[in-house]
Order: structure tokens, then sequence, then C-alpha cells
């Protein structure tokens, strides 16, 4: 497993990183989950990522013990905070990054995981409503408490990822990371917010890299999608989050990647995986799994060094459906805050 710095900072993390959103908290489900997160270990991954939002918490108690009795020192462990990270009733500083909800918020990661600190703890969302130097602030604080080694943001516009490393920067603390989405099918990073992060030494830890599953190419145009996909999940979510890619156009793009995939000899999700590792901004590639052997399956990818003419097939399949508008970073910032 390749190894890869986040940003310019001295933190090392595989090169596929382990998360656990819409595939793990359910009770029912922990003895699978607990065998995809062991191999995970076993491939090599040492980096795993989640949010206290997940399965309203569950998420980082079903990681935190699958890790127990693992080295702590040899993983990189990630969570996250903005969102509610519980069911039932809810008071208005349940939600943001406001100091008070970042401080309490800490605690309850930690406790969930059972762990003393997070390697990088991260802002889920900008928060509009809160004081961007309160926000900061805090997450020195947080830092500087031992609960936390490094900061990170998820889904930050490039003038919000610059506005806070000025801040970092000023208050002494190491803002490493961007956590986006990003994938052959979803490129609204590549304008402003990687350049802006190369400038900044900032790297990016991206989640859904095969756009739902859609890059895996068992979606057919025209075809119901199979039974258990996350295409028919309408409990957890993922039929909702999968369904903007579940168009005959975009189905049949991607139809054409199956014969890339076949030259090189490597499956269509390795391939996906490959190619947005191929960006040197891409410090890891968040992953998840149903199965154990899915995990297995994917790590070949950080094997994969696709030459530039293989990068422009995919982009030349794609480029009638690919979304490129990096005015969409901005969609990821909530309007209002969530109760």
């Amino acid at each position: 497993m390749e190894h890869r710095h986040i940003g310019r900072s001295g933190l090392k993390i595989s090169a596929l990183t382990f998360g656990n959103w819409l595939t793990q908290g359910a009770e029912k489900d922990r003895d699978n989950a607990t065998a995809c997160i062991h191999a995970a270990l076993d491939a090599g991954i040492i980096g795993f990522d989640t949010a206290d939002t997940y399965a309203a918490g569950a998420a980082e108690e079903c990681l935190g013990n699958a890790l127990k009795g693992e080295r702590r020192e040899s993983l990189v462990v990630m969570s996250k905070a903005f969102f509610p990270a519980f069911d039932g009733k809810r008071g208005p500083n349940d939600v943001g990054l406001s100091r008070k909800h970042l401080i309490e918020s800490i605690d309850g990661t930690l406790r969930r995981l059972g762990m003393e600190y997070v390697d990088v703890y991260q802002a889920h969302r900008y928060d509009a409503f809160t004081p961007l130097e309160e926000t900061m602030q805090a997450f020195a604080d947080i830092i500087r408490s031992g609960k936390a080694l490094y900061i990170g943001v998820s889904e930050w516009t490039a003038e919000a990822l610059q506005a806070g490393h000025t801040l970092a920067r000023e208050l002494g603390v190491p803002l490493i990371s961007n956590q986006a989405q990003y994938s052959a099918l979803w490129r609204v990073i590549e304008d402003e917010v990687i350049p802006t992060s190369q400038e900044l030494g900032m790297g990016q830890l991206v989640w859904s890299p095969m756009a739902q599953g859609v890059l895996s190419g068992k979606y057919l145009p025209g075809q119901t999608p199979p039974q258990g996909s996350r295409a028919t999940d309408e409990e957890s979510g993922g039929a909702r989050m999968i369904s903007r890619w579940m168009t005959d156009p975009v189905l049949e793009g991607v139809q054409k990647l199956r014969p890339i995939a076949d030259d090189l000899g490597i499956s269509m999700p390795q391939l996906a995986l490959a190619w947005v590792l191929a960006n040197k901004n891409v410090a890891s590639a968040i992953i998840g799994a149903s199965r154990p052997e899915q995990v297995a399956q994917n790590v070949r990818a950080a094997e994969v060094k696709p030459e530039p003419s293989v990068i422009a097939a995919v982009n030349s399949a794609l480029a009638d459906v690919a979304v490129t508008d990096s005015s969409l970073t901005k969609d990821f910032t909530p309007k209002s805050r969530p109760e």
C-alpha cells in the first residue's frame, strides 16, 4: 500500500482510506462491518474516516470497537463535526461550528471511538452563521488539549480555505486537508479548490471516488438496478444520493470505460480509483465496503499508475456527462442552520 503526505504536512496516510458513512452503524450489520474494517487493515490501509453524525454516532462506536487491540500509533483516524450527532430532541446548539458545539463534539467522538485523540478533526461543512475566528480558535484549543493532532475541513470553497488557513497559521495550528467529493464524474474542485489547496499546502481526502458506485459499471442503461445495490437502498439514503447519476446518458458514458479497464487488466472500480489517485493533490481516496472482499478488490487500484493517455481516454468517454462547474462547491455550504 502506498503512503502519501497530506498536503505539505508531515502526516502520511494510505492512498486508500476506509470510510464508514453509508455502510456501517446498524446493530444488525456490526459483525460484517467489523470484518470489513479488519479486511482494510489486512490490505495495508491505515486511514479510517468517520463522523459523529453517521448513523447518529453508531458509526464511530462501530469503528472504535473494530480497532480495539490495534496499535493506535500505526493508525490515522479521522472524524468530523457540524451536523447533529444523535437522534431525538435537539437543542439550537447541537449543530454548526460554534465553540460550544465543537468542544462538546470532540468529547463525544472520543468517547464513542474509545480513543484519547483523533489524528485529523474536520469541519464537516462551512458554517456561515458562526464567525470563522470563533471556529478556528476552538479548533486550536482542541489541538492544544491533545484531543486532535491536525485540523481538516470538508467541502469548503477556495475562498473559505484561504481565510481558514490564514487564521490557522496565525494561531499556530496545522490545517492540512479538505475532504471533498471527487470522481471522474464529479470534477468541480479542479479549477479553484485544488489550485488553492496546492498553494496553501493542503491535500484532498476525497469521498465518493466511484460516484456512489456508478463508476463500478454495475448499473446498466435501461435496466433495473440490482437488488441490494445502493440504488435500491431507500432506508439509509443511498438511493437518494446516487439518483443524480442514474440516467441513461451517464450510464452509457460509464460503459465506455469498460474497454479502457479491460486493456489495463483491471476492474472498472479499480480504474475509477486509479483515476482519482492520479491527481497529485489527492492524498487519499475514501472507500466504503459492504463486504470484506470488496476491500481487497479495490486495494489494487493504489498500485495502478495510469498513463496520461489513459486519463485522457477516461475524460473523453465522460466528457458529455462529467460535472465540472466550480461554482457548485458553494452548494455544500448550508444556507440555513440545520435543526
